[in-house]
């Protein structure tokens, strides 16, 4: 439970904010080796994204009632703010962010990307590890026409958002507290988004590491046009301590450093932008965001990362990222800590709408 106070000097009480990854701890991954040598450069593939669209509404039935009724199931929400969920006149102004316009080939706004969060070592780190992989597959797939249908002016690409590198309690023998998973993993899960036309994403959580550290060993993979990155504060201990006994944090310097060598990767390799995801549930989490430097070779996108109940994670939402707009923004949603777990509709009433959406 964090006590965070509000401009007016009330304490809020928002149990929301109590780990975003797995329960607030790191998790160690039993048989996993515990050094691995960098992947070999793969070879070029031509992979091209195959989006999710709504499918077409069927038919209309014959109705023998002339009384009005509600919009069918499934059908588009307007996008309208709920009462509760209200953005001052000075956040809403921020948006859209007046950053570099979308080159050829960019993911956002074009797209909205639906990712399924975890790693399969760990039934306890997400979807990606809970669920055997067709069925969590399938889910997935599911999921995005979920979402296609809940707002059809914009397609959907499905997502597998892999921990690549995992925050341990135990230093280790380099004393990082972090563990880089094995080629073969990532090659697995590269796989299954590689052959359905979906994005991967490769996540960090530094421990006692750096992000330029980490960010070298998956560069092989970030050279494949289907891969992208993303940062996890909360297991950055940039300021001492063991991950998971308290909550992290990065800087905009550290952001900078990801979208400054993803930059250089692009132009280097002639690739579609990169999307950068940095997870965030406090202010702390993530210093500076105003010093972020945009380019348009690098899309960013912060991620609100926090569960419990709906009204918690709206707080949450416009106190830690409408407030600080940094370009495009992100929600996640947890399958067993929600209560309840919103739904797409709910979701796409918040402001700015998200435009990556990640179930853990």
């Amino acid at each position: 439970m964090l006590r965070i106070r509000s401009i007016s000097g009330q304490l809020l009480l928002i149990s929301v904010l109590g780990g975003g990854c797995h329960d607030g701890k790191p998790a160690p991954l039993p048989g996993s080796p515990t050094a691995v040598k960098p992947a070999a450069r793969p070879v070029a593939t031509a992979w091209a994204p195959r989006a999710i669209s709504a499918p077409p509404d069927p038919p209309p039935k014959a109705r023998v009632d002339s009384a009005p009724r509600d919009s069918a199931p499934g059908s588009a929400v307007p996008l309208v703010a709920r009462p509760h969920f209200v953005v001052s006149p000075t956040d809403s102004a921020k948006w859209p962010v007046k950053g570099p316009a979308p080159l050829a080939g960019a993911i956002l706004p074009r797209y909205r990307v639906i990712a399924y969060y975890g790693n399969p070592f760990s039934q306890r780190m997400g979807v990606l590890g809970s669920v055997p992989s067709e069925d969590m597959l399938e889910r997935l797939e599911r999921t995005a026409v979920e979402w296609a249908k809940a707002d059809t002016s914009r397609k959907v690409l499905p997502a597998l958002h892999l921990i690549a590198t995992v925050a341990q309690g135990s230093p280790g023998a380099g004393g990082k507290h972090r563990l880089r998973m094995p080629d073969s993993l990532i090659q697995r899960v590269a796989g299954w988004a590689e052959q359905r036309g979906w994005l991967l994403f490769v996540d960090i959580q530094t421990g006692h590491s750096t992000v330029a550290a980490e960010l070298e060993p998956l560069i092989p993979y970030l050279r494949r046009p289907y891969v992208h990155l993303a940062l996890d504060p909360e297991f950055a201990m940039t300021r001492g301590g063991v991950p998971g006994r308290r909550i992290g944090t990065l800087d905009a310097a550290d952001v900078n450093v990801a979208i400054r060598r993803l930059a250089k990767l692009v132009s280097e390799e002639r690739l579609p932008p990169k999307l950068l995801v940095v997870h965030r549930f406090t202010r702390g989490m993530l210093t500076g965001t105003e010093r972020i430097q945009l380019d348009p070779r690098v899309q960013v996108v912060i991620d609100m990362d926090g569960f419990g109940a709906s009204w918690h994670k709206e707080y949450a939402y416009r106190r830690f990222i409408s407030s600080y707009p940094v370009q495009y923004t992100g929600f996640k949603l947890f399958y067993r800590n929600d209560r309840p777990m919103m739904t797409p509709q709910q979701v796409l009433r918040l402001y700015p709408a998200p435009l990556y959406i990640q179930y853990q």
